[in-house]
């Protein structure tokens, strides 16, 4: 059984915030501004966080900014974040990705600032241009200096940034456990319309295949067919509605991960979440996460090992041991390190 953790109401105690003494002890109140639209996949790991922030007694309002690369749109979020910060008040803004999204936000703010970092903002991107991948990486390591606090999502991120690493904190993103969780492997193929006796690898190439490592995927699996036969391939293109991936990871037999570069891949942790092996190249804090999982490999890129390690692995016919490896990933336990870090943004915000 997961642990189960009670929400926390998360009051100030000491200087009251500047939106004006009442003489009632108030709640925190947290400005999120997150990229994307804020429907399907779009940074639902960012959306996620947010309603465990709620849950753990967090005032949250949501900002999402759909398109940063216009720049008259740009201007249009610019105005609509003054505004909101003047009517909602916040105590503190919390920029859910580096680049503009985290540059505006502390040009924009006359509160505390604290940026997650989570992968591309700070590690090379692939599939973008020379020009836009620089600007990004400038904006993200500007937005650090002017930052009152900083989180990333993997030691790997937070070594890359160029000052104040001492002043950022490692949170990876939460795992919600209710929701990943192990279901009946036949019943997840019936649900999905599968043949419940062929062999699955699971692959999420998101919006970037490249940058996923659709190449060594496909070497792979070619040494993986000639070792063992037939395997399907399954790919998650970013479409997937989030409700349905924990079917998707059940009904596989092993996922694999051939990105070049992360942070802290969610699906990796969703997957140790059902007990679905992983198969994955050292990548962000992937081999951190699957140091005591078995049956799970840490490979080379390298399309023979990684190969060989699936048609293992799929061989083997058994669940993992993941998901008693990651209950503290769960969404409220790492909510809770968020809120230490926004605590500690305001305190010194106070002194300063």
């Amino acid at each position: 059984m997961d642990e189960q953790m009670a929400p926390v109401n998360v009051v100030f105690q000491g200087t009251p915030p500047a939106r004006g003494s009442t003489g009632r002890t108030e709640r925190m109140r947290v400005l999120a501004v997150i990229p994307g639209d804020g429907q399907g996949v779009s940074f639902v790991f960012a959306r996620r966080q947010v309603e465990a922030l709620t849950r753990n007694g967090v005032d949250v309002r949501t900002l999402f900014w759909a398109d940063r690369l216009s720049p008259f749109r740009l201007l249009r979020e610019f105005i609509g974040l003054r505004h909101t910060i003047q009517e909602f008040m916040p105590d503190l803004i919390h920029a859910h990705y580096g680049t503009i999204t985290a540059f505006v936000v502390v040009l924009a703010s006359n509160r505390p600032v604290v940026v997650t970092y989570r992968g591309s903002d700070l590690n090379p991107e692939y599939g973008i241009g020379l020009v836009r991948r620089i600007l990004g990486l400038l904006l993200s390591e500007l937005a650090a200096l002017r930052a009152a606090a900083i989180i990333c999502t993997s030691e790997g991120l937070r070594d890359r940034l160029w000052w104040r690493k001492d002043h950022a904190v490692v949170v990876p993103s939460g795992i919600n456990l209710a929701l990943f969780r192990p279901m009946d492997q036949e019943r997840a193929r019936r649900a999905l319309g599968w043949n419940v006796s062929e062999r699955v690898v699971l692959f999420n190439a998101g919006m970037a295949p490249a940058l996923k490592g659709w190449d060594l995927l496909q070497h792979a699996l070619k040494v993986a067919r000639e070792l063992i036969g037939p395997i399907r391939l399954v790919v998650l293109r970013g479409d997937t509605p989030p409700d349905q991936v924990p079917i998707y990871l059940n009904s596989s037999d092993c996922l694999v991960l051939a990105s070049h570069s992360e942070g802290s891949p969610n699906i990796v942790k969703e997957a140790l979440a059902c007990n679905l092996p992983v198969v994955a190249v050292d990548v962000g804090d992937v081999a951190e996460r699957l140091r005591i999982v078995t049956p799970s490999r840490i490979v080379c890129r390298n399309g023979a090992e990684m190969g060989q390690a699936i048609a293992e692995i799929i061989s083997l016919k058994s669940r993992s041991n993941g998901r008693e490896k990651i209950l503290n990933l769960s969404e409220d336990c790492l909510s809770r390190k968020v809120i230490d870090v926004y605590t500690s943004a305001l305190r010194h915000d106070s002194r300063r």
